[in-house]
């Protein structure tokens, strides 16, 4: 067999012979790849034999975080979710060796369906089938924070007790471990964070960067969510986080004008339900009480604004794989200022 190219971050000669001894007869015959656009942290590829594809997930290239990227943890919760009301790929297999591609990484069955990150793309199917969709979104969420997490064993998947403290002292220390500029305000916001945390009272598993363009959506067979991606920071804790940050995307885009770069503008989309119906169909679906999310929606904006600020890092040093990072690093500044206004009520 001809050996097959090098698709960057990804030895595809590597991984058919890894394939061969892990997975015997899933993926047969001589593999061809390519990168999926739009990821900005995880690498995703498509990879085929020409009749079947299946998903790669590995890390970024280079300046991985100690806490971030985690391999085993996407697999793991996506593994554990099977047969229970939030829909994940089928797992097939994961690689714990390095040495294999330069990386862990797992292999997962490809869904159908369309991750829709522009508001242009939710505009062709209409206002009506938007609004299902995205309450369909918010119910999917709901459902998730409904599941038993003990019973599917992950009750040691993270540590409910002192939840949010650990997740402002975790979003600050990768902040200083991708620092390269100063950023106005994100020191004060930290600080206010900080010197705010509330008292959680209840925990669940946590998605942790839930968002429209993270599931995928089967325009072919009534609009149904056939899958919820992008598990890299799940963990157990406070289910109003994964609320927040869901909230925190849509006032960005809602508060931008069209076009603006924005990660996704798809809550301008007409038919996107407002942020008061996001949260009273939440509220609704989940019987939790909503009416104070003045910390997790400052919390949702500091962690996205050190997550974009950890891809700008890699980008300005040439470690990115793909396109559309241009502009990263002017996103962080509204965020910042979003997180500020959230945090002085």
């Amino acid at each position: 067999m001809t050996a097959p190219d090098v698709v960057q971050g990804l030895d595809l000669e590597a991984l058919r012979t890894w394939l061969d001894a892990e997975a015997p007869g899933e993926l047969p015959g001589a593999l061809s790849a390519s990168l999926i656009t739009g990821g900005k942290s995880n690498l995703t590829y498509a990879v085929t034999n020409g009749e079947r594809d299946v998903i790669v997930r590995r890390p970024p290239l280079g300046h991985v975080l100690a806490t971030a990227h985690d391999m085993g943890r996407e697999h793991r919760v996506m593994a554990a979710l099977a047969g229970t009301a939030v829909p994940v790929p089928r797992m097939i297999a994961e690689c714990t060796d390095e040495s294999v591609i330069g990386a862990k990484f797992y292999v997962m069955e490809r869904m159908s369906g369309t991750a829709f990150q522009r508001a242009k793309d939710l505009e062709v199917i209409g206002a009506e089938r938007t609004r299902a969709v995205t309450e369909r979104l918010v119910d999917t969420l709901a459902d998730l924070h409904a599941v038993d997490y003990e019973a599917v064993g992950l009750g040691d998947f993270g540590r409910p007790d002192g939840y949010l403290t650990r997740q402002v002292a975790r979003w600050k220390k990768q902040l200083d471990s991708s620092r390269s500029r100063e950023i106005e305000g994100i020191d004060e916001l930290a600080e206010r964070l900080t010197s705010s945390v509330p008292a959680t009272s209840e925990s669940t598993i946590v998605h942790g960067d839930y968002r429209l363009d993270n599931v995928l959506v089967d325009t072919e067979d009534g609009d149904r969510i056939t899958t919820v991606l992008d598990w890299e920071m799940s963990t157990l804790g406070d289910p109003l986080t994964d609320v927040a940050v869901m909230l925190a995307y849509q006032h960005l885009a809602l508060s931008a004008g069209p076009s603006s770069g924005q990660v996704t503008d798809a809550p301008q989309a007409p038919g996107y339900l407002s942020p008061d119906e996001v949260v009273d169909r939440y509220a609704a679906r989940s019987g939790r009480d909503v009416s104070e999310l003045g910390f997790h929606l400052g919390l949702a904006y500091f962690k996205l604004a050190v997550i974009l600020e950890g891809i700008y890092f890699r980008h300005a040093a040439g470690q990115t794989v793909g396109s559309g990072f241009d502009g990263i690093g002017a996103m962080i500044d509204p965020l910042v200022q979003h997180g500020l206004h959230a945090t002085s009520k």
